[in-house]
């Protein structure tokens, strides 16, 4: 990869409601940088912002999703000095597949779209939370 080059990834706010109606989103815990974020991560060669956003999710967390609209663009300097965008679905959970904690993620959780403020690491993951919250899902599935 080029020095300059762009990094893609891709990634989703999953959402559902608690038996009390509560907005809840899902977060992972990654040990490798004592954050909490939303599933997230790069694109393989040649796959879609689409599908990569739906296997990291699926990968990150267990859960199998349906991708609804596109969220905001994040844009950042990563780690290791590159330009990084992601884009961001909202989604809904359709199906779960066996997860296990492992290096990259050692944790996930639903919270309530309220906690995301506290406990999300980045203030773009809190923005993406706030903006699924702040729209009402007309005809949810």
């Amino acid at each position: 990869m080029a020095l300059n080059a762009v990094v893609q990834a891709a990634g989703g706010v999953v959402s559902r409601r608690a038996a009390d109606g509560t907005l809840q989103v899902l977060v992972v815990h990654r040990p490798r940088y004592d954050d909490w974020s939303l599933p997230k991560g790069k694109l393989e060669p040649g796959e879609t912002h689409e599908a990569a956003a739906c296997r990291e999710v699926v990968e990150e967390t267990g859960v199998v999703c349906e991708l609804g609209e596109e969220l905001p663009t994040s844009e950042y300097v990563d780690r290791k000095g590159r330009p990084k965008v992601v884009r961001y679905w909202r989604m809904s959970a359709i199906g779960n597949q066996p997860w296990h904690p492992n290096q990259e993620i050692d944790k996930r959780a639903w919270i309530a779209a309220a906690e995301a403020a506290t406990l999300l690491s980045y203030e773009g993951d809190r923005r993406l939370v706030e903006a699924v919250a702040d729209e009402p899902r007309e005809g949810a599935q």
